[in-house]
């Protein structure tokens, strides 16, 4: 059996697609057990199966373009383990993303935004939240009515402040920063 599928593999690497058919039914079994072993560790909400883990897998190795190089049976399953982890990692980071806010739209005030238009809503909203910044904060806020209202410079918003540009820099990152997260409090779509 190890010798049928060697001789497989050397024919795959030849280019034989024939051999590629023959293959999977020869390795399926081998295949199953590894991923049902890689998929006992894995998450009790994993919405991978063991079967789909294996065709991905066995895609990743054989779908491509280029023929890979096998050197032996051995050398098969260890890719193949490989190729299983690389999914299940790649399945992983997805679900991390998602839950860490990967759906969501990333708005951002560039140093450049000015005068932008903005629903009346959300302008309203915007509003309230500089109203706020200005209580905790009437520098930072003042900033933001220049930069972001006025459409003043980052040079233009340093002379008007009697500030360095470097200090503007800083401080629009912290007042941008310190309205996208209350913005974000309010109702998550309500940043302009």
């Amino acid at each position: 059996m190890s010798q049928d599928i060697t001789q497989i593999l050397k024919a795959v690497e030849d280019g034989d697609q024939q051999a590629t058919d023959q293959l999977l039914p020869l390795v399926y079994a081998e295949l199953r057990r590894l991923a049902a072993a890689k998929m006992a560790s894995e998450r009790p909400d994993q919405t991978l199966q063991p079967t789909a883990l294996v065709h991905e897998a066995f895609m990743r190795l054989l779908g491509g373009e280029q023929p890979s190089q096998w050197d032996g049976r051995g050398h098969f399953f260890a890719a193949a383990s490989e190729a299983m982890r690389r999914i299940l990692i790649d399945a992983a980071r997805k679900r991390s993303r998602l839950k860490r806010g990967g759906a969501l739209v990333r708005v951002e005030l560039k140093d450049d935004d000015a005068l932008v238009e903005v629903a009346d809503e959300k302008l309203l909203e915007l509003d309230d939240a500089l109203q706020k910044l200005e209580s905790q904060d009437p520098e930072a806020a003042k900033l933001v009515e220049l930069r972001y209202f006025t459409g003043l410079t980052i040079d233009e918003t340093a002379e008007t402040l009697g500030v360095s540009p470097r200090t503007v820099k800083r401080n629009w990152a912290y007042a941008r920063a310190w309205l996208q997260r209350e913005l974000m409090s309010q109702d998550p779509n309500s940043i302009p």
